[in-house]
């Protein structure tokens, strides 16, 4: 039996034993390492909170270059309808000057139609259509009113008559003034009488 114990005790040495793990003990860290590692733990807060600052201040920034713009694209766009405001009402008041000059050449054809001289119905004709054609140019266009539906956003009813025919009534039986519009609003209404 001995020899039994001895070879058993030989094959155990002999045997690889299996060593259970043992849980490494933490180094201890010197006082040095420790503050080295607390000053690099501030370092990094400090990093952290100013780069959340400065992205805050980023933020703000951007939204106050946003609001700018948008404040100087509306001024823009309000100056640019400024100017064109501006431009269209010294036109309109230019070719509204220029309408009684217009009715005095209607006046004078309608008079020089009476009359046997051809020269000055063609001189007048010329200078008329000279000027139509270029206040036309300007968008000038005339009102049509005889025989049409008294419309109140284009006619002015100077006075009623009682109407010769039934479908007449409610519409414009004469023109006393022609009327205009300038760019499709209404420059001068037309001076109308209507059917009763």
């Amino acid at each position: 039996m001995a020899e039994d114990k001895e070879k058993q005790q030989e094959m155990q040495a002999e045997a690889p034993v299996e060593q259970t793990p043992q849980p490494e003990e933490p180094k201890k860290k010197s006082k040095k390492e420790e503050r080295k590692e607390e000053a690099l733990r501030k370092e990094v807060a400090a990093l952290t909170d100013k780069l959340a600052k400065a992205e805050a201040d980023l933020a703000k920034e951007k939204d106050s270059y946003l609001r700018l713009m948008a404040e100087f694209e509306t001024f823009r766009r309000r100056t640019s309808e400024d100017r064109l405001n501006l431009i269209g009402s010294a036109s309109a008041k230019t070719i509204e000057g220029l309408l009684p000059v217009l009715d005095d050449c209607e006046r004078a054809l309608e008079m020089l139609s009476k009359s046997s001289d051809e020269a000055a119905k063609e001189g007048t004709l010329l200078i008329y259509n000279k000027l139509m054609d270029y206040l036309k140019t300007q968008g000038l266009a005339r009102i049509e009113a005889k025989g049409e539906v008294f419309d109140t956003d284009f006619h002015e009813a100077v006075t009623q008559f009682p109407a010769p025919s039934e479908d007449l009534k409610g519409k414009v039986i004469d023109v006393v003034q022609t009327g205009y519009t300038l760019g499709g609003k209404v420059l001068r209404y037309a001076k109308v009488v209507v059917g009763a």
